[in-house]
């Protein structure tokens, strides 16, 4: 027992000892939240804690028990938030009826069923009141189903979005498993760039930095081992990696009870939205101010003709339903002017091209992405796992200072009868030991390779040197880890061996690694000084390597025979050099074609990487990136450059590489503000989350990116494909152009029924289209012609036209000419009917304006009609 804690502190409740536990949920809480280091020594810290769960630090939940399982559940919960109740479809009618124009037609409504009654009787009196009435309900609820759809087509991509795949030992094998089916005693594996998944313990793990500002606000990383072994949900590893046991999921974890007393936000507006929501603002003031005007106008007729027939100061019933006329006019142009189909369209648009989006593998997490993609001028994409497969394979190696092809198996195995034995053991312990990725046995009894693409290709490379992953394990002891980081470019290993003294290996670019190295391994096996001849060599090989667009990769070692602390950083000279690998990444199937696609639709795509400049300007070649005009650079004389020679060189950058996550984001930067040019970023590390939020839009790979870039992203490319990227483009310019067109299908429709009213109204007391006339057709217009227009799939087409840009007129000239042209026909139509309407057609008696009002109404809609089964012409207009 441990000084100064008493056993009775604690009492096991009757349930949890029931179901085979000896601690229950609340205590775990309180160890983890409160950071209780005391609670935790008395459970006998993290392996006393895995004892009363049940589980085990090293081979994990066991689940062969399904009633054991259960019982799990049922005591300490499921890894998921409670999420809130989804609006009801009543509330979206509810807010539908708040449109202000809606709410004066309903007062309209209701004064002209009340006058209509009690002046003509309920049969005849009623008929205008019950149908505003009714194209009142079938506006709002036409609003509310497309809302409610949509609402309900966001939680379905918000579940998608939080599918997230961890790495977990369970039954003693190391598989993956969704973050939903965690449960208190799992093991998680955990690396830079991952979320914490749920609340737990630190078990064992190097360097571990955790970013806990999403839950304390505080900017500076906390350092997690055995004496602060805590780690909280939806946190973030910074550096660093580690197992942790899950103590509390759910919502008992401190993100669960934060997200309890908090209720998400709606959606923001994009700013295509915004833009169009103040377009019909201004319309509709203009529209206020028409409908003012022509209200005084009448009135004033009122009033002048009582003042020359002497009856000004003898007021009637008659006057008061004249007035009330007038007003019921005015409202109708007020209707007439708003374009109430606007923000239908939009949502019906974006609504569309997301969930057609999710079919093409890019899933949008930010309503805005839809529309910004679709202006991009410039590209900025990641090499390794967006242009290329991120299937690597070792191909080529200089291990002794003997150039070598190992591109399969067989010459592998001939690699190793030619070197050196003492080579071919530190070779092997260098792959084996410094390295994040891991060779396990699967639940199939099948050898499987967990990591990164480039750890996979160098276990790969090990293995097929007939090594053993978990011999040379258990062989050393490792006293220190520093995992790979973009600023160091490399990474390294302390480890101390059976047979005494600690040795350091470390890998990374080739370049830094090398002048890191003063010695070097000659053929023989023997430890030689790295004479300029032999650095010559070295060089000429990793030149040529990356010429054949091959990864480069250097692999060194050192004995430390002054002793280490593991307090210390490694050291960053002395070393000696084993050899260099040559690793082989594919450029993706399509990849050259859809560079080809932007360079046509007038965007650039420029690659940003951190590989070897001779590796990128190959690849980009490949890809058809880098052109005869274009310039490739490196990181460090970007970075050297003055503002003024920025100016010069930025625009014609292709290609940048060994870069570091602050020049990507430099780039950007002077992209998007210097040159204004719309900027989309790929990225799937933790390092290029600065440079996905600068992006105006930011791409995060879907399976290789890391939780941290995909949080920074406005859409998920789930499969790693740059083809899709391109696809996103095009869906984007899709949403562009519908919106436009229908734009101008309802700027057509109001500015005609408009001039008409007002003209009308001003000259003769009386307007042609009624209310109830308009708002059907309106309503009619409106919806039919966003179902047309808002849905129409983009087409190839659409990539053979520069982008629109930043500073693109969203109504272009042309389009206001076919607009006012449109418009001017109708106009002359409909006031010609009304001009000589009754002499044309021989109209007399008292049904006579009842007749030609029909006429004109019927001769509007027909208008209309065939402008919107002609909308093939608009795409001649827009191009």
């Amino acid at each position: 027992m441990f000084a100064g804690v008493s056993p009775s502190d604690y009492n096991v409740p009757a349930e949890v000892k029931a179901a085979g536990f000896d601690i229950c949920a609340d205590e775990l809480g309180s160890i983890v939240e409160g950071h209780d280091v005391k609670k935790l020594k008395f459970h006998g810290g993290v392996t006393g804690v895995s004892e009363k769960l049940c589980t085990s630090i090293v081979d994990g939940l066991t689940t062969t028990d399904s009633d054991l399982l259960n019982r799990r559940q049922e005591i300490y919960g499921i890894n998921k938030f409670a999420e809130s109740q989804p609006r009801s479809f009543w509330i979206f009618v509810w807010e539908a009826l708040q449109d202000m124009t809606l709410m004066i037609l309903g007062v309209c409504a209701f004064v002209s069923l009340i006058v209509g009654i009690a002046t003509e009787g309920w049969l005849e009196g009623a008929h205008d009141g019950i149908g505003i009435v009714a194209s009142i309900l079938l506006v709002v609820f036409v609003t509310a189903i497309s809302d409610y759809r949509q609402s309900l087509q966001f939680r379905d991509l918000d579940t998608e979005k939080k599918k997230i795949i961890i790495q977990v030992t369970r039954n003693g094998f190391r598989q993956k498993l969704s973050i939903y089916d965690l449960l208190p005693g799992d093991i998680v594996h955990l690396a830079i760039g991952d979320q914490v998944p749920a609340d737990g313990l630190f078990v064992s793990g190097f360097s571990v930095l955790i970013d806990e500002s999403s839950l304390t606000g505080e900017s500076e990383p906390v350092m997690v081992n055995s004496e602060n072994p805590f780690m909280l949900s939806g946190t973030k590893v910074q550096d660093g990696s580690c197992k942790m046991m899950i103590a509390t999921v759910g919502m008992r974890t401190q993100w669960g009870k934060l997200m309890a007393t908090l209720s998400e936000g709606g959606d923001d507006e994009t700013p295509l939205q915004v833009k169009l929501n103040g377009v019909a603002t201004i319309i509709g003031k203009i529209g206020l101010f028409f409908a003012v005007v022509t209200f005084a106008v009448l009135v004033q007729g009122l009033f002048s003709h009582k003042w020359q027939a002497g009856t000004y100061f003898r007021w009637s019933g008659d006057d008061a339903l004249e007035i009330l006329e007038y007003f019921a006019i005015a409202v109708t142009i007020v209707v007439v002017a708003v374009p109430e189909g606007l923000p239908l369209a939009v949502t019906l648009s974006l609504a569309f091209a997301m969930k057609k989006m999710m079919n093409d593998k890019a899933l949008v997490r930010h309503l805005a992405a839809c529309e910004t993609m679709g202006s991009a001028t410039t590209i900025c994409s990641d090499k390794t796992g967006t242009l290329t497969t991120n299937h690597m394979t070792v191909v080529k190696s200089c291990i002794c200072m003997e150039v070598k092809v190992v591109d399969q198996p067989t010459k592998a195995a001939s690699l190793v009868s030619e070197m050196p034995v003492s080579a071919v053991k530190l070779l092997l312990q260098s792959i084996f030991n410094n390295t994040g990725g891991e060779v396990v046995v699967n639940e199939d009894g099948k050898r499987e390779i967990l990591g990164t693409p480039t750890e996979t290709a160098l276990l790969e490379f090990g293995l097929s040197l007939g090594g053993d992953f978990q011999a040379e394990r258990q062989a050393v002891k490792l006293v220190k880890v520093e995992p790979f980081n973009s600023t160091k470019k490399r990474m390294g290993v302390v480890m101390e061996l059976h047979e005494g003294g600690l040795r350091a290996h470390t890998k990374g670019a080739s370049e830094i690694v090398l002048a890191a190295c003063d010695k070097v391994i000659n053929s023989n096996g023997d430890i030689v000084p790295l004479d300029e001849e032999s650095i010559n060599l070295l060089k000429d090989t990793i030149d040529q390597f990356a010429n054949e667009a091959l990864r480069t990769l250097c692999i060194a070692y050192m004995e430390l025979e002054g002793g280490f602390s593991p307090e210390n950083p490694m050291p960053v000279s002395g070393y000696t050099c084993i050899g260099i690998v040559g690793i082989k990444d594919p450029v993706r199937p399509g990849v050259k074609e859809s560079v080809a696609v932007c360079r046509s639709a007038g965007i650039t795509v420029r690659m940003v990487t951190g590989d070897n400049i001779n590796t990128a300007k190959a690849i980009a070649r490949e890809c058809g990136i880098l052109t005869d005009d274009g310039i490739a650079i490196e990181g460090p004389d970007f970075r050297e450059k003055s503002l003024e020679e920025l100016l010069q060189l930025v625009p014609k950058i292709q290609v940048m590489a060994r870069s570091s996550p602050l020049d990507k984001h430099t780039l950007v930067k002077h992209l998007r503000t210097t040159f204004g040019e719309v900027v989309a970023v790929t990225g799937d590390g933790t390092n290029d989350a600065p440079a996905l939020h600068e992006a105006d839009i930011g791409l995060a790979m879907g399976i290789a990116g890391t939780e941290v870039a995909k949080e920074s992203a406005d859409v998920i490319i789930l499969d790693d494909n740059f083809s899709t990227i391109v696809t996103v483009a095009k869906w984007g310019r899709s949403v562009y152009i519908n919106i436009q067109k229908f734009v101008q299908f309802q700027l057509t429709v109001n500015v005609v029924a408009l001039i008409v009213n007002f003209s009308s109204a001003c000259l003769t007391g009386s307007a042609p289209l009624t209310a109830v006339q308009l708002l059907w057709v309106n309503m009619i217009m409106d919806t039919l012609g966003a179902l047309a227009l808002a849905t129409e799939p983009p087409n190839d087409e659409l990539m053979k036209r520069s982008p629109v840009g930043r500073k693109g007129n969203f109504i272009s000239s042309v389009m206001w000419r076919n607009i006012l042209g449109q418009s001017l026909y109708q106009f002359m139509v409909i006031w010609h009917l009304q001009a000589k309407g009754k002499a044309l057609f021989s109209l007399d008696g008292p049904d006579s304006d009842l007749v030609l009002n029909t006429l004109i109404f019927n001769s509007f809609v027909f208008c209309q009609a065939s402008f919107s089964t002609n909308l093939k012409t608009i795409k001649l207009f827009l191009k």
